[in-house]
């Protein structure tokens, strides 16, 4: 499956796995995209990298919507 086709209304799902050895798209389950993120859960870092590595994936600014302090998150694509 294609990150694009999940994209509804400029926003998309993601379960975020910190702590990862390098930043990586695992996969797709449920509309839900998986990322293994290296960056830890700690002091917003996470949140960062996940920012930077769709912005960089899709290359368009992306922003948390939802999901600050959680695993899934809905991001959205400006």
């Amino acid at each position: 499956m294609d990150l694009e086709r999940l994209i509804v209304n400029s926003r998309f799902r993601v379960r975020v796995f910190p702590n990862a050895k390098k930043n990586v798209l695992k996969g797709f389950k449920d509309n839900i995209v998986l990322v293994d993120i290296a960056a830890p859960a700690d002091k917003n870092k996470a949140n960062l990298e996940v920012v930077k590595f769709f912005s960089r994936l899709l290359k368009k600014k992306v922003s948390i919507k939802s999901g600050l302090k959680s695993k899934d998150k809905l991001l959205f694509v400006h």
